[in-house]
């Protein structure tokens, strides 16, 4: 079965570039992004791996750990970061800081469902199978948030993972839910758990627009 909103992101050991690490410790009080690749020195996740650099600056500021994982080991990572580099520098300083897995025998991918079952023919040159490239959101209580898995030709949007971290953090600190296409500064949605007495102290502007859907401006800290 594989791993749903709502459980504990299971624990594990691995080599990185960054160095050995237990991926609860890692995390820490964090929230955390695990993010898997096919392999190295594939052209859309090369791509996509310098965009997650160029754009750490906006995750750390989120209090947000970032973490790839592809199926080869330490020595190809090396090398494929300074591709990555080179190609994210078209567009702006790419310096990738965040560590990637070596996870050459899938064991780790395996754990988390992410391998790629369904296509016979999506096999590395050992016959393995390729890692699916999947996105979970990990709060700091190790609880998985979300899950995304891509198709190989379909590169990543990490505007809307971004989007999605903004609204978890939200909710969570102010009781509320976020309607379709929210962004930061949006009106949100009171939470069903909040009565209209309640809401009328913590949301003094809300608008009851039916019994079942009421918004609010919301000035975040």
């Amino acid at each position: 079965m594989g791993i749903r909103l709502g459980d504990i992101a299971p624990d594990f050991e691995a080599q990185t570039t960054k160095g050995d690490i237990k991926f609860h410790e890692w995390i820490g009080n964090s929230w955390a992004i695990l993010f898997s690749h096919p392999g190295d020195f594939t052209p859309v996740c090369t791509t996509e791996l310098a965009e997650v650099a160029r754009r750490a600056p906006d995750f750390e500021k989120r209090n947000v750990k970032l973490i790839g994982i592809s199926a080869n080991g330490l020595s190809d990572h090396e090398k494929w970061v300074e591709d990555i580099n080179e190609w994210g520098a078209r567009y702006g300083p790419t310096n990738v800081q965040f560590p990637i897995i070596a996870d050459e025998d899938r064991k780790i991918s395996t754990l988390y469902d992410m391998l790629d079952f369904q296509d016979a023919t999506n096999r590395d040159n050992k016959g393995l199978p390729f890692t699916i490239r999947t996105v979970f959101i990990i709060d700091p209580k190790k609880v998985v948030r979300l899950t995304l898995s891509y198709p190989a030709s379909t590169g990543r949007n990490f505007d809307e993972i971004i989007r999605v971290v903004d609204s978890l953090q939200t909710g969570d600190k102010y009781r509320v839910t976020t309607p379709v296409n929210w962004k930061v500064g949006d009106d949100v949605i009171v939470h069903p758990s909040v009565s209209n007495e309640e809401a009328k102290t913590l949301f003094p502007e809300f608008t009851i627009h039916k019994p079942y859907l009421r918004t609010t401006p919301l000035k975040v800290d």
